[in-house]
C-alpha cells in the first residue's frame, strides 16, 4: 500500500508525457497549414489554367471541325440565334457531341486541335513538354496535376456570337474542369483528406478569330 500511494503522488515523467501530447497536435497543426496552402496553390493554379484554355480556344481551330460550318447561312454580321448549336468536347473519351438545329450529321474530335488548348505551342514526348523560346504556354502549364481527361470545352450559339466569316459563326466558349479532387501530401494519411473533391470552376468567352490553321 505505500509503495502504491508513493507511485500515485509520483510525477515523474510528467513533462514528457505533456510534451508529446502536445508535439502530436502542433505537428498536425503545422502539416494541416502546409498541405491546405497548397490546396489553395492547387485551386489558384487550376482557376488560372482554365482561363488560358478558354484564351487559347477563342483564337485556336475548333476541336470539332464541323463548328465552322455550323450554324445559320446569315449575312456576315447577322446574329447566330441562342440554341442553334451546342458542342461539348470531353478530353476524358476524346469525343465531341452536339445539340440543336444547326449541329451536323456527324461530330468529329481532332486530338491536334485540343493539344493546342492543352499543350499550347510545346512540342515534344509526355504529357505537357518544355516550352521552347517564343512558344506559347497551354493549360497544362499553369496546372501541373491537369490531364486532358480532366478538361470539358464547349462551343454553343448563346446570341452573343456572330456571324464574321463565310466558313462560319463565332461561339461563346467555355472551358471547365471534371473529376479533380485536391493533393494532399501529410493531411491524406493522417486524417483521410485524399478525396476532396475541387469545386467545379470554369472560363467563358467569346470566340475571337478561330483560325482553320494552326495559330
Amino acid at each position: 500500500m505505500p509503495n502504491l500511494a508513493r507511485f500515485r503522488k509520483d510525477e515523474s515523467g510528467a513533462v514528457m508525457v505533456e510534451f508529446t501530447i502536445s508535439m502530436v497536435v502542433l505537428l498536425v497543426l503545422t502539416l494541416g497549414f502546409v498541405d491546405f496552402g497548397y490546396a489553395w496553390f492547387q485551386w489558384n493554379s487550376a482557376t488560372k489554367a482554365v482561363e488560358i484554355g478558354a484564351r487559347m480556344a477563342s483564337i485556336s481551330t475548333p476541336i470539332a471541325p464541323e463548328i465552322a460550318a455550323a450554324g445559320l447561312a446569315t449575312i456576315p454580321g447577322d446574329p447566330i440565334p441562342v440554341g442553334n448549336y451546342d458542342f461539348t468536347c470531353n478530353g476524358a473519351t476524346s469525343t465531341c457531341s452536339c445539340v440543336g438545329t444547326g449541329c451536323p450529321a456527324t461530330t468529329t474530335f481532332n486530338p491536334a486541335n485540343f493539344n493546342r488548348i492543352f499543350r499550347g505551342d510545346a512540342v515534344g514526348v509526355g504529357t505537357c513538354p518544355a516550352l521552347a523560346t517564343g512558344q506559347r504556354p497551354g493549360m497544362c502549364h499553369f496546372f501541373s496535376l491537369l490531364q486532358p481527361s480532366n478538361i470539358i470545352i464547349r462551343y454553343a450559339a448563346t446570341g452573343l456570337g456572330y456571324q464574321t466569316r463565310a466558313g462560319g459563326s463565332v461561339p461563346t466558349i467555355t472551358v471547365s474542369l471534371q473529376n479533380m479532387t485536391f493533393q494532399f501530401f501529410f493531411l491524406s494519411g493522417l486524417l483521410g483528406f485524399g478525396n476532396i473533391s475541387m469545386p467545379s470552376m470554369l472560363s467563358t468567352v467569346t470566340g475571337e478569330d478561330m483560325k482553320s490553321t494552326a495559330p
